[in-house]
């Protein structure tokens, strides 16, 4: 006999989970499905987020960071240290600690909103009475029903032919978070944001690091100045980016993998290395949703087909996040996860692509929002361009970390901010001034005209948008 809900949610990554609480504070009855296990087999909500994304990456990240530190900054601060070495295991170790307080969190969130969490793979079994049957695989196996469906399954790490995974040799985001000891030669395919991160963990920690990277031009997506002060900043790092490489063979060995491929001039290479870490995009994730059972849409890439407003061809049925249109980040899957809740409840829920920010947990970290300067030439709008180095910021030489710079793009007619790009210092918490400021159609005097703290990282941005206007006062 089925469990009735008003509302079920199929995945409890941060769109799913986040859609079930908001769904709950808004009166539904609501059940999450979740299949993520921890090392014991219990449950262990938050999807490739928390489990093998966004959470243990950066923390990893701030280990690594703080190895670097020690071992290249701290004489500096007239700390003196000798013998330094790392513990990788116990680095591992904290990392699984950070993702388990996040999984348990998650539970406590659920039992606080009187939300019903079900441990398993949730699929489509028919539809009937003006809903859907929904199946729950398991330890405990259910059957739930509910007029409305929340699909929120995410991705999976997309796989290079002729070099599938076995998170051993080949890795994905999920084997490179687990790699056991600091291997000498690291190979990376693919410069986004995963291999980026994974790439600087173990470069800081003493690897070798090769980035082979298909597109010719280094970090695409990001504003070209940004781009190109990152590429000088990761070469100086250590860190071998190239560019217009065509991978034709990866071969694995006792000894390790070797890859083989033409470089931008055309000549072929070959890559021996320690370990591999794939990552070369993401794909949307239906494995084992049975979309066939009730005529539920794909597109030609495997997502699930949604309007503007997150639903799907069937009546009651909606998906967000990943396994949709649009950016793969977490936060665009919660922004997306409140917006459905709130319109099954007859609101209006709020999802802006354009003020999604976008960030990159190097060092330095590139954060940004809105436009890039190659999008406006693109599309012929007039702009202005106003532009802050860190080095030029009392707090940045503080710290001890001038790299980078705050760019303001703004409307040449009417000043509105079209997009604001970060490199340096905290630039992933920098940003968000520039969403909100966007949000609210603030202008580049807006943010000029706005008292910043001193000393302050934020007092870059002020100056930014003063350099809009050809006016900074500190450089």
């Amino acid at each position: 006999m089925s469990k009735n809900f008003d509302v079920v949610v199929i995945g409890g990554g941060p769109g799913g989970y986040i859609a079930a609480i908001r769904a709950a504070q808004l009166g539904f009855n609501t059940a999450c499905i979740d299949e993520w296990k921890n090392g014991k087999g219990g449950p262990a909500p938050g999807g490739t987020c928390t489990n093998v994304g966004c959470i243990p990456s950066k923390a990893l990240l701030q280990s690594s960071e703080h190895f670097e530190h020690a071992g290249h900054h701290f004489a500096d601060h007239g700390i003196g240290l000798s013998d330094l070495k790392i513990d990788v295991a116990k680095m591992v170790s904290r990392k699984d600690a950070v993702v388990k307080q996040n999984n348990d969190g998650i539970l406590y969130l659920f039992k606080k909103n009187k939300v019903s969490f079900f441990h398993g793979r949730g699929s489509f079994v028919a539809a009937k009475d003006g809903g859907y049957e929904i199946k729950v695989a398991g330890a405990a196996e259910d059957t739930l029903f509910a007029k409305q469906v929340v699909i929120a399954t995410g991705s999976n790490a997309r796989q290079l032919p002729g070099a599938e995974f076995d998170e051993d040799l080949i890795l994905s985001n999920d084997g490179a978070l687990r790699i056991p000891s600091v291997p000498k030669k690291l190979g990376v395919i693919g410069s986004g944001v995963i291999g980026l991160e994974m790439g600087s963990v173990w470069r800081r920690l003493g690897a070798e690091v090769t980035i082979l990277e298909a597109m010719p031009a280094f970090l695409a997506a990001a504003d070209e100045a940004v781009a190109k002060e990152a590429a000088k900043v990761f070469k100086k790092q250590g860190l071998d980016i190239q560019l217009s490489v065509k991978i034709s063979a990866v071969e694995k060995s006792k000894d390790g993998v070797t890859v083989k491929y033409t470089d931008a001039k055309g000549a072929e290479q070959a890559l021996a290395c320690d370990r591999l870490i794939v990552s070369i995009g993401r794909v949307p994730n239906t494995v084992g949703l049975n979309p066939d059972a009730v005529g539920l849409k794909l597109d030609e890439r495997g997502a699930i087909v949604v309007d503007g407003e997150c639903k799907t061809n069937l009546p009651g049925v909606w998906a967000v996040g990943d396994v949709v249109r649009g950016p793969m980040l977490a936060h665009k899957a919660e922004e997306e996860g409140v917006a459905v809740a709130e319109r099954i409840a007859g609101q209006h829920g709020h999802v802006n692509f354009n003020t999604i920010p976008w960030v990159i947990y190097t060092s330095p970290e590139i954060a940004w929002v809105g436009q890039t300067e190659q999008q406006l030439k693109a599309e012929g709008r007039a702009y202005k361009t106003g532009q802050f180095p860190f080095l030029a910021n009392g707090r940045a030489r503080a710290l001890g970390d001038t790299t980078g710079f705050v760019k303001m793009i703004a409307d040449a007619n009417t000043d509105e901010i079209l997009g604001v790009h970060i490199i340096g210092p905290y630039a992933s918490e920098l940003i968000s001034e520039a969403v909100v400021a966007m949000e609210f159609k603030a202008s580049s005097e807006d943010i000029a005209r706005i008292c910043h703290a001193h000393p302050s990282l934020s007092e870059a941005t002020k100056e930014a948008a003063l350099a809009v206007d050809k006016r900074t006062l500190n450089f």
